[in-house]
């Protein structure tokens, strides 16, 4: 009996680890992906800071879907105007996605969203003139600069 047992639980590690081989797969250099935000983001945050955002739609490699929409993915700035002697204009870029409960790092370009500009009257309620912010689920689109393994 114990045998029998001992075949079985072989039997259960190959077949998960022929079917988790058989998920993985890599998402080319140059794939969109399109996110929708779900952290604010404004040119005042600091170089660095972090950011959350969703996939916006499926990621597909080979005909199967590799990144159903939804996924959690997170980006960092990477130019700000927070610090007044190098101001840049805001730009972002993603940092990784989470796959399975883990996160996998990925490589994209940079993308300078425009939000429009605040007024100086919304900068009596706390915002800096000529911030720009981007509200949650401003959809934004990145390009992998590197493939992606899954």
């Amino acid at each position: 009996m114990t045998q029998a047992k001992t075949v079985l639980v072989i039997s259960v590690i190959c077949a998960c680890a022929t079917a988790s081989s058989v998920k993985a797969a890599t998402i080319p250099a140059g794939t969109t992906l399109a996110v929708r935000t779900v952290s604010l983001i404004t040119s005042q945050d600091s170089v660095g800071a972090t950011f959350e955002a969703k996939i916006a739609q499926d990621v597909s490699a080979k005909g199967n879907v590799v990144l159903k929409a939804g996924t959690k993915a997170f980006g960092k700035v990477s130019s700000s105007r927070r610090n007044p002697r190098r101001s840049e204009p805001l730009a972002v870029e993603l940092m990784s996605v989470s796959v399975n409960g883990r996160k996998v790092a990925v490589k994209t370009s940079l993308v300078a969203p425009h939000g429009p500009p605040q007024t100086g009257r919304q900068a009596r309620y706390g915002h800096t003139a000529g911030t720009t912010v981007v509200n949650p689920q401003t959809l934004l689109q990145f390009q992998l600069l590197q493939p992606v393994t899954l």
